[in-house]
């Protein structure tokens, strides 16, 4: 499976999340977050960064116009779209997207079955609540273009290799507080996700 860190605040946590093996990094640009980081936090990190890796960027309720913006001034590769985003509003991004599905239920997923998705488990708060999703839900299921996401961490991760999903998304399941990433769960999630 894929690995997608998200909460990068550091250049020193994104190199972490690198040379563990991680594919994709996560930069949430909801101010909210308690893992926010300004644009031009964003742009430093990644200006710095080595090639070959997703650079994704997190939007709460932010009209076409201001993620296209962000994404192109600080280099990222990928728009999170972490709300109920319009047709229009997506026919009218320049930048690849992907949507998060906050799911409640199961028909919440398989009525959305033929793109690629970021489920995570429904709450209130927008992302990095660590709750996790029924996984019964995932049973017999074409995973091959879901990314998981909510309450995963390295004891965990290993366990959803069955199913087949495209990739995993971690946030709060490998640090040591809200936006700094603990080294050693960092590569142990990504080891036990490969």
């Amino acid at each position: 499976m894929r690995t997608k860190i998200c909460g990068i605040t550091s250049y020193e946590d994104a190199m972490i999340a690198i040379d563990a093996g991680a594919d994709a990094l996560g930069f949430v640009f909801y101010e909210k977050s308690p893992r926010f980081v300004s644009v031009e936090q964003a742009k430093t990190i990644i200006s710095k960064l080595p090639p070959f890796v997703e650079k994704v960027a997190l939007f709460v309720n932010e009209s076409a116009e201001t993620i296209d913006s962000v994404c192109s001034t600080v280099g990222a590769t990928l728009a999170q779209l972490h709300f109920e985003a319009s047709d229009t509003l997506c026919n009218t991004l320049t930048t690849p997207y992907i949507k998060v599905i906050r799911a409640k239920s199961i028909e919440d997923i398989k009525n959305r079955a033929d793109e690629y998705l970021l489920v995570d488990a429904y709450c209130e708060a927008y992302g990095g609540a660590g709750k996790r999703i029924n996984i019964e839900w995932f049973e017999d299921m074409d995973c091959s273009k879901i990314i998981l996401a909510g309450g995963l961490d390295s004891s965990n991760v290993s366990a959803l290799k069955k199913y087949g999903f495209y990739g995993v998304d971690v946030s709060s399941g490998v640090e040591i507080s809200h936006g700094n990433k603990d080294p050693k769960k960092v590569q142990e999630f990504i080891k036990n996700a490969q």
